[in-house]
């Protein structure tokens, strides 16, 4: 396949040379500090379905974010020559991507989780050779799933959600998957900049079931700023 992106690809990238961490985020992301992490953004295309997805559902029995969708992502090794590559690394570790299959196209402002103290950095993707993906530690990661861009753009599966912290921010229920967070966040302004995003009602908001974490704030929170959450 080849590996120049779509040419859907092409309002979202135009937007993403201007946009700000701002953007995703009402918090401020520190000039200085932080530990360093990425989560991989990867859009693919299938036939007959369109441009999707690929996220992962951590495992049920994970002390931190259990059953949370979330991005392949996590905090730089000293190898890693970039976030590009931690990005890449983290994707292989976690499902057995290829990053040979992996064309990065855009790296996002970096945003900031001030709990855990990560300076995350969004890197953007186009999947120009996909292959079959699987859990590869299982104790963490419970399942893989490539959500289509056109179900969670669909009014329907679009809320906001409420954590018992007070917290309230996007998600969206695909395909047996709840995304909310740090994840949600992110999804949800990348589909704004890439014109791909429907009217929905956002006055619908669901309660969140106690997780044991305060969710990141992102973009569309009501959150107060003194609240933080998890990397993903």
């Amino acid at each position: 396949m080849n590996s120049r992106p779509p040419s859907w690809f092409d309002p979202l990238l135009d937007r993403l040379g201007t946009a700000r961490a701002e953007d995703f985020t009402r918090l401020t992301t520190p000039e200085e500090g932080g530990r360093e992490s990425a989560v991989l953004v990867l859009l693919g295309e299938q036939p007959g379905v369109g441009p999707d997805v690929l996220v992962l559902q951590r495992a049920a029995t994970l002390r931190n974010h259990a059953g949370q969708p979330a991005f392949p992502g996590g905090a730089a090794d000293p190898e890693d020559a970039d976030v590009r590559a931690t990005a890449l690394r983290e994707a292989n570790e976690e499902v057995d991507l290829d990053p040979a299959s992996v064309t990065v196209l855009a790296e996002l402002p970096k945003l900031w989780i001030p709990v855990s103290d990560f300076v995350v950095t969004p890197v953007l993707a186009w999947w120009h050779s996909p292959h079959p993906v699987h859990p590869r530690e299982p104790a963490e990661v419970a399942h893989v799933a490539r959500l289509p861009v056109a179900e969670l753009v669909d009014p329907a599966n679009r809320m906001r959600v409420r954590h018992s912290s007070g917290w309230i921010g996007p998600a969206f229920s695909v395909r047996g998957m709840l995304v909310w967070g740090f994840t949600a966040g992110v999804l949800a302004a990348l589909l704004e900049m890439g014109g791909w995003a429907r009217p929905w009602p956002s006055s619908r908001v669901v309660e969140l079931p106690p997780t044991g974490v305060t969710p990141a704030p992102s973009a569309g929170t009501e959150e107060a700023d003194e609240l933080a959450g998890p990397l993903t």
